[in-house]
């Protein structure tokens, strides 16, 4: 653990009203393009998850909290790259990670709804997926549902390892587990069959441009 994580996680255990909180605020800002290369928010929530099963910690505040940060934090990047397009690219703070920006542009373009997932768990491509899928014009209704949808995935893959490594796999019946990991796998199913739906399309004929071209919506 990093020692920006040990102090976080030391702040929650000490504070623990303030745990839901401080963890949406992590998530959150982990969600931001670029903020989030910088903060430990699946550490945290590993740690968090250990806590819950310790008994410090309340489940439904922080998963309510590290949920909300979640969705709002890919909302907001989402809409940057909607409002800004193709000048996002020539912002100060995404210049110097234009190979990332690259790497995220391509895997919008293949995966279309489907890269929202994906980039849950795609670590330092992560944060700039929604703003490439903004600045795609992705349709604002499949973003949100996908956000939404990949964010529980999220949250719950994470805080999951974290509750049965404290509290110790032995200890939990089977049938919890078996509930737990079906209900992971349903949603993650469910997301990406969502995704090959009719309307849920990667993305329109319009953006298969030239890698010059990038994510436009007009031909270049």
């Amino acid at each position: 653990m990093t020692g920006l994580s040990h102090t976080a996680a030391t702040f929650i255990a000490q504070h623990a009203a303030w745990a839901g909180l401080a963890l949406g605020l992590v998530t959150f800002g982990e969600s931001m393009v670029v903020v989030g290369a910088f903060l430990p928010a699946t550490v945290m929530l590993l740690a968090a998850g250990g806590m819950i099963a310790a008994g410090v910690l309340e489940p439904i505040s922080v998963f309510g909290w590290a949920l909300v940060g979640a969705i709002l934090g890919d909302a907001l990047s989402y809409w940057l790259g909607r409002r800004l397009g193709a000048r996002a690219l020539r912002h100060p703070l995404l210049s110097p990670h234009h190979r990332l920006v690259a790497r995220t542009r391509l895997l919008t373009r293949r995966h279309g709804v489907a890269s929202l997932f994906i980039g849950r768990f795609a670590g330092p491509l992560r944060a700039f997926i929604p703003v490439a899928a903004g600045m795609a014009r992705m349709p604002a209704r499949h973003f949100h549902l996908a956000n939404i949808g990949s964010a529980v995935v999220w949250v719950a893959a994470f805080l999951t390892p974290g509750y049965l490594a404290a509290r110790g796999v032995s200890a939990i019946p089977a049938s919890t587990l078996i509930g737990v990991l079906a209900g992971l796998g349903a949603a993650a199913a469910a997301i990406l069959a969502i995704s090959k739906l009719r309307g849920w399309r990667p993305l329109p004929r319009a953006l298969q441009t030239t890698a010059g071209c990038g994510l436009r919506v007009a031909p270049c």
